[in-house]
């Protein structure tokens, strides 16, 4: 049985990738403009939510739908403790680094379905995983010019190490989605979680906008984040990758 699951979620997720692009702080990072204190907390964050995301897909492994889409050579949990000890020093763990209360609510909703629908993992790991090998791999290649960083240096966070080929793995994760043993119903309710997942990024992202500003200047603000952008890739990083 096949729901088409893959083309589901792209086509029923085009407004929150959208909605994604046009928050102002991705605004201005897609712009070049990225702060170190900014983007270290926006990578904190993001440990916080992987860690929780990794460990309860671990768990439901066995999960007749939730198997389907268990490939640790996504996890990223190891990569952002890269960046963390990059940015905050060998002791950031003593250090009191917290998600903030975006973060917390992101990762209260991960528990959430996994105690309760675990098959809807699935929206926040596709929003997130497919974001990341795709207009992730744009946002390295941005952060690293904009804060002048070497190799993966404080950007490990995209570097999937175990996934040379990403264009053949996506592929190879829509095909896994589209064999998972679901109906039409419980898969609109896995693109609707998806859109959860964008609305919970774009939080996280929006979170760090009054930091940026302290940064950069409201002016500079105002400047680069005026209009809208119609949309045009699958930047799920928000907070979009």
């Amino acid at each position: 049985m096949s729901s088409n699951l893959a083309i589901k979620l792209r086509t029923g997720t085009h407004k929150s990738h959208t909605a994604a692009e046009n928050v102002g702080f991705m605004k201005c990072f897609l712009k070049g403009v990225v702060d170190r204190g900014c983007f270290a907390k926006f990578l904190g964050n993001l440990y916080y939510v992987y860690s929780e995301l990794e460990a309860e897909i671990e768990r439901h492994q066995d999960h007749a739908v939730v198997g389907g889409i268990y490939f640790p050579e996504l996890n990223r949990q190891a990569a952002l403790e890269k960046d963390m000890e990059f940015y905050y020093g060998k002791d950031w763990r003593s250090q009191q680094i917290k998600p903030s209360p975006a973060a917390q609510n992101y990762i209260a909703r991960i528990r959430e379905v996994s105690a309760t629908a675990p098959e809807l993992l699935i929206g926040h790991a596709y929003t997130r995983y497919m974001g990341d090998l795709s207009g992730g791999q744009m946002l390295q290649k941005i952060a690293q010019s904009a804060l002048k960083l070497e190799d993966y240096q404080g950007t490990s966070f995209y570097n999937f190490e175990e996934i040379p080929d990403k264009k053949a793995f996506k592929d190879k994760y829509r095909q896994a989605l589209d064999a998972l043993p679901i109906d039409d119903a419980t898969a609109e309710k896995i693109v609707a979680e998806a859109n959860n997942a964008f609305w919970f990024n774009m939080q996280i992202a929006q979170e760090l906008e009054g930091n940026l500003i302290q940064a950069i200047g409201q002016v500079l603000f105002n400047a680069l984040t005026r209009g809208h952008n119609s949309g045009s890739t699958e930047l799920t990083n928000v907070g979009k990758g």
